[in-house]
């Protein structure tokens, strides 16, 4: 069974219904043999269609936020295993240990051989507790700093999905240089010469996020959500009270539409009527068709020119604000 949000409790009573005819029409019972239900089973569908355009149409930036943290949202290891073949992780970051919430490695990306690495967050209760609910400590992004140096240096392009509430803040993590990891993930993200795809999937959380996400082109899901700080967090800071997380949420201008409008995105990845969610396999074939327009759309430019058009992108961000 799908898991529906609160705001989606009407779209699941109108699906329930329609549930409900389809097995009483395929019990096949000697009251109901002689009813053709399958009309007003159109009609129902009919309507759940428009239920589901016109709530999915006016979506606040807390709803989003709730949708893009739906635990059937697609992964970073779906993902893989949906775009990718020969899928080979590469473990460790040389100084510490290997950190689950950052996974990455060399693949091939609708034929072409690439890194690909994301954060992931698990499926079920045992995974998210392995992968850290994608929270990375220093580890993981000194494992991400790794697989970028090896992508620069066999000229192979790098495609990362950020899905992450920001980094871990534990005391482990911050003993181990947790601020100076991320900053150096962020470094070699702006210093390497080969075309880099970063897309948010799902949560873009803060620092955590930045450090796989200063790409060459920046793609965003149509309703996932980008930002310093969560509405919680910031609405704990600024009214002392998580309940403020839905006025935090709006002020913050988190979503796909307001960030593009800022410039803060390169571009927005349609999803499948209702959320990757509802239809992940078309969501993920619509990701990947973004992916791959990007990387045609830096064909024939040499590392030093997107290395430079790359620090001009970010320097210039915020200018539509200042104009």
């Amino acid at each position: 069974m799908m898991t529906f949000l609160e705001f989606e409790k009407p779209i699941a009573e109108l699906e329930g219904k329609i549930r409900e005819l389809r097995s009483f029409s395929s019990s096949g019972g000697s009251t109901v043999r002689d009813v053709d239900i399958s009309a007003e089973v159109g009609q129902l569908e009919s309507k759940l269609g428009k239920l589901l355009k016109d709530t999915y149409a006016h979506l606040t930036p807390w709803q989003k936020t709730q949708v893009a943290r739906h635990p059937e949202r697609p992964h970073f290891k779906d993902i893989v295993a949906h775009l990718c073949e020969d899928f080979t992780p590469l473990a460790g970051d040389r100084a510490f240990g290997d950190d689950l919430a950052v996974i990455g490695g060399l693949a091939r990306f609708r034929g072409e051989p690439v890194v690909i690495m994301g954060h992931e967050k698990g499926a079920d209760t045992e995974s998210r507790i392995r992968h850290n609910f994608g929270m990375a400590r220093p580890e993981g992004y000194r494992k991400a700093v790794r697989l970028m140096d090896l992508a620069d240096r066999f000229g192979l392009p790098v495609l990362t999905l950020v899905d992450t509430p920001g980094a871990y803040p534990g005391i482990g993590a911050e003993e181990r240089g947790q601020a100076e990891a991320i900053a150096r993930s962020t470094d070699k993200a702006l210093e390497i010469e080969v075309p880099m795809v970063a897309c948010i999937v799902g949560e873009g959380g803060s620092g955590g996020a930045v450090a796989l996400g200063a790409a060459s082109r920046v793609l965003m899901m149509e309703h996932a959500v980008y930002s310093v700080i969560s509405p919680e967090g910031c609405a704990s800071i600024l009214w002392r009270t998580a309940e403020k997380a839905e006025d935090a949420a709006t002020a913050l201008k988190i979503t796909a539409q307001d960030l593009y409008k800022l410039g803060v995105i390169d571009a927005i990845v349609e999803e499948p009527l209702g959320g990757a969610h509802r239809d992940a396999e078309r969501a993920m074939t619509l990701l990947g068709d973004a992916l791959e327009q990007a990387l045609r759309d830096m064909d024939g430019i040499d590392g030093a020119r997107l290395k430079s058009l790359k620090r001009e992108k970010f320097l210039s961000m915020g200018d539509k604000g200042l104009h």
